[in-house]
């Protein structure tokens, strides 16, 4: 790294440095991603965009811990992410990062408020505290009248809404979201990206999977992956409306 490098990605909440991942050996290998470099730092909302296979959902479960990258380093915070226990992960993971997964992961038998208020009872936090957390998040997103309802009984935008709170609830500090307006219409889209941009203004770090130019609208920077590789980094609309107001 140059010293104007290191200097940029000082004090970054995700920083991934030459990482790769590798699917299967020998014929069958498949490089899902190769040699990425990427910070983003408090404040900053980054879109991914690339086509189908490009590896923006492979980026997403390495910088969440879901997954480990075959070389390369993943940081959440200054936390090296591969050298934790999976106990201080699961940790890294409740604590510091939301993730928005594109089929909600919704535990069926918990109401709305009980699956976002479930990482913070975990982390320790009272159940009444939790549930008055999970409560505002709902509101955030639009859902708080569904608070007490289960799974099956919200439409797939709704669980949507509810899956993108449990990312936001407590004071997370990166939040991680594979196409978080899949299934909402344009008005409720809307609203979620607005959420998310509140959130970075307050200043978290998120990265956000979309294949939409319009939601891109919403970042201050827009990476562009093709086969595994970084192909483009430009501004976002965020940065443009930015450097008008300037």
């Amino acid at each position: 790294m140059t010293a104007t490098e290191i200097r940029e990605s000082e004090g970054a909440v995700l920083r991934l440095r030459g990482v790769s991942r590798v699917h299967g050996q020998g014929a069958t290998q498949v490089h899902a991603l190769r040699g990425i470099d990427l910070s983003v730092r408090p404040g900053e909302f980054v879109a991914v965009m690339g086509p189908s296979g490009s590896g923006k959902s492979t980026l997403l479960t390495l910088a969440g811990g879901l997954d480990t990258a075959s070389s390369g380093q993943v940081r959440v915070e200054g936390q090296d992410l591969g050298r934790l226990s999976r106990t201080a992960l699961s940790a890294v993971r409740r604590r510091a990062i939301g993730y928005v997964f594109q089929d909600f992961n919704l535990i069926p038998v918990l109401t709305a408020a009980e699956n976002v208020s479930l990482p913070r009872e975990l982390d320790g936090v009272t159940s009444r505290r939790a549930r008055a957390e999970a409560l505002t998040a709902l509101a955030e997103t639009g859902v708080a009248e569904y608070a007490d309802r289960f799974p099956d009984q919200l439409s797939g935008g709704q669980q949507q809404r509810v899956a993108i709170a449990r990312a936001l609830v407590g004071e997370r500090r990166l939040v991680l979201a594979d196409e978080p307006t899949g299934a909402l219409d344009s008005a409720a889209g809307d609203t979620v990206l607005s959420v998310l941009r509140a959130r970075c203004d307050a200043g978290a770090a998120a990265v956000m999977v979309t294949h939409e130019p319009a939601h891109a609208q919403w970042a201050d920077r827009v990476v562009v992956l093709t086969d595994g590789q970084v192909v483009e980094e430009r501004p976002g609309g965020a940065a443009n409306r930015t450097d008008q107001n300037r």
